[in-house]
């Protein structure tokens, strides 16, 4: 199913109207089609659902789950500290247009929110939707120097003497962690490649 039909799929739990429904798709292919976004576009959204699906059963919203990984990165801007933020209250403002409960927004909102540090969460549904966004870190080494090529675009704005050792600050952050991923799941599938990837790269930068 493609990200289009998914995402109706999802709506029409909470309501019939069509219209509405087509206008917040049409808000989300807008955003993560904007230009200068390398990475964090539709594919990323794919990518994260095909993660998902695999620990479908683990998850109990799978609903919630699915919204959040939506709206995690529909404001995206390079050179913003507040992403996430921005993200979360857009998710909030169109889903209680939908009809949401607010207890299911609040808990969207949060682990939009939980994208910025990735800490692990007492939330188990959360620990999943923060590792599906850091699968790329684990892939075989050519995906992930591909990953790398599409975040410097991204960050194109940006002179190597700001960027690399900012990335490196990251990644860094990342290597310090107890574990990259907070679940079994995704720890087992990806953790010391993970490691290994992201070592590698820091040598390069």
């Amino acid at each position: 199913m493609n990200l289009r039909d998914q995402f109706e799929q999802l709506c029409l739990l909470f309501t019939n109207d069509l219209g509405l429904i087509g206008s917040l798709w049409k808000e989300i292919e807008t955003k993560y089609t904007e230009k200068g976004r390398h990475y964090h576009n539709l594919l990323h959204l794919e990518n994260m659902f095909r993660e998902l699906d695999a620990v479908k059963s683990n998850i109990s919203d799978f609903s919630t789950v699915s919204f959040s990984v939506f709206y995690h990165d529909i404001i995206y801007n390079a050179s913003s500290k507040s992403n996430e933020e921005k993200s979360a209250l857009k998710a909030v403002e169109r889903l209680s247009e939908l009809g949401l409960h607010q207890s299911d927004t609040i808990i969207i909102s949060d682990q939009i929110l939980a994208t910025k540090l990735h800490q692990k969460s007492e939330d188990q549904n959360t620990n999943y939707l923060l590792d599906a966004d850091l699968s790329i870190l684990g892939k075989d080494f050519e995906s992930y120097l591909a990953y790398t090529r599409m975040i410097r675009k991204e960050y194109s704005i940006y002179p190597d003497l700001l960027y690399k050792p900012g990335r490196k600050k990251v990644l860094k952050h990342f290597l310090e962690l107890d574990s990259i991923f907070k679940t079994a799941y995704f720890k087992e599938k990806y953790e010391v490649q993970a490691k290994s990837n992201i070592a590698a790269e820091i040598q390069l930068l």
